[in-house]
């Protein structure tokens, strides 16, 4: 029993890993079930088993990709960080995620293209992200009761600002290069920008309040 059980498992993490990397190059629209089985070790009826077709797999995609996010941000030791070097850390890990995982950008910009239609019917994603909002609020607050943050800077504010830096440099790297003949992949780059991320954030959190 045990044995099957984590047969199951292994066959439907490959159904996730491979139809990852299939919605991600061919978007919703594109990607072809057919095509999702020939590149694993199982069959097409297994995806309508595990997943009942291929819009259940893709939202079961759409999950395991946020969930990847919201447990790598867990590393972040806030109890025992000063806010300062928790926020710095928080962005360089979100922008080493990004990094280390385009498919989530490109299956995110796919969702968007459809308005959100099947993010919506993840049951129990918002309740999944809300510690990535958590997060956030408990080093804005020791900031702000240690004196070294402002108080007119919210978690989304804050979310959005390093959100948006890390998906546009993995997201755009190819036109913004071509358009500035800049490789924003080389680990040169990415180095400086991931610093300078981490110099953004800090600086915009400890700049005045207006």
């Amino acid at each position: 029993m045990a044995e099957a059980r984590r047969d199951a498992e292994r066959t439907r993490a490959e159904l996730l890993a491979v139809a990852t990397e299939v919605f991600a190059e061919e978007g919703y629209s594109g990607a072809r079930v057919d095509d999702i089985a020939a590149r694993t070790r199982t069959t097409k009826r297994m995806i309508y088993y595990y997943f009942g077709g291929k819009e259940g797999l893709y939202r079961a995609v759409l999950e395991e990709a946020y969930r990847g996010i919201r447990e790598a941000e867990r590393a972040i030791d806030v109890d025992h960080a000063d806010p300062v070097d928790a926020i710095r850390a928080l962005a360089e890990l979100t922008f080493d995620h990004h990094v280390g995982h385009e498919a989530f950008i490109r299956l995110v910009a796919i969702e968007n293209i459809h308005r959100g239609e099947f993010i919506r019917q993840i049951e129990g994603l918002r309740t999944l992200s809300q510690p990535a909002k958590g997060l956030l609020d408990e080093i804005l607050e020791r900031g702000r009761e240690a004196g070294v943050f402002r108080s007119d800077v919210d978690a989304i504010d804050v979310h959005l600002v390093i959100s948006s830096y890390c998906v546009f440099q993995v997201a755009n790297q190819y036109t913004f290069g071509h358009l500035f003949d800049v490789d924003l992949a080389s680990p040169e780059r990415r180095a400086h920008l991931r610093s300078a991320l981490g110099d953004v954030v800090v600086g915009w959190l400890t700049a005045p309040s207006r």
